[in-house]
């Protein structure tokens, strides 16, 4: 896996290289402007960018335009967005593109090294990967007259897991039920969303999305 991180602050930066490095990981540049990071991505082609949202110069939404362009230019580069804070605005721009090879985690999950490698590795293989604590807090925020209150508690805990990025089979596990009850909720959820089944769209994307956006 070949990696380019793009996070202006140094200590973060380099520590996140070092991490990697010590993990048998590639990383092939470092960068700590948006320019940087898009030179780096043109130059080295990696499978992954690891991207703070706040970059030079206004530390607004740089990063997350900066990954944009990258996707754009290398369509097939898997992208982990790392912020400080839970920004719902943000998480919903990654998805609108597709939810196949991006995540968002709050830089705290880096610290929590087995939580943060099995982020990358998912996103690197293909999937998403929602931090919990952005999921909780979205959750919290979403707005009573929303279309996400019709759903039941246990739907809610399903539509949460599948925001995060997991899988049937990883959902039953957390809630310990089957996977028969898990597509019985999603099915639910679909109904109560109003999502038809529509071959133009990725329905649970678009579940997500629907959260995404009744946080905002």
């Amino acid at each position: 896996m070949r990696i380019v991180i793009a996070e202006d602050d140094a200590l973060l930066r380099e520590g996140l290289a070092l991490l990697l490095r010590a993990e048998g990981l590639s990383v092939v540049a470092t960068a700590e402007t948006p320019g940087e990071f898009l030179t780096a991505v043109e130059t080295f082609r990696p499978d992954v960018a690891i991207v703070d949202v706040r970059m030079p110069p206004t530390h607004t939404d740089e990063g997350i335009a900066a990954a944009v362009e990258a996707r754009r230019r290398l369509p097939d580069l898997a992208v982990l967005v790392l912020s400080a804070y839970v920004e719902p605005a943000f998480a919903t721009d990654l998805l609108t593109q597709g939810s196949a090879k991006l995540g968002y985690l709050l830089k705290e999950r880096v610290g929590r090294v087995e939580q943060f490698l099995d982020a990358l590795h998912r996103v690197a293989g293909g999937g998403t990967a929602m931090d919990p604590e952005v999921i909780g807090q979205l959750f919290a925020r979403t707005r009573p007259d929303s279309s996400l209150s019709r759903l039941s508690p246990r739907e809610r805990d399903v539509l949460a897991l599948m925001a995060e990025g997991l899988g049937n089979t990883a959902i039953a596990e957390k809630l310990v039920i089957t996977e028969g009850a898990v597509h019985k909720h999603i099915r639910s959820i679909f109904a109560k969303l109003g999502l038809a089944p529509d071959d133009r769209a990725d329905r649970r994307v678009t579940a997500v999305l629907r959260f995404l956006e009744s946080a905002r």
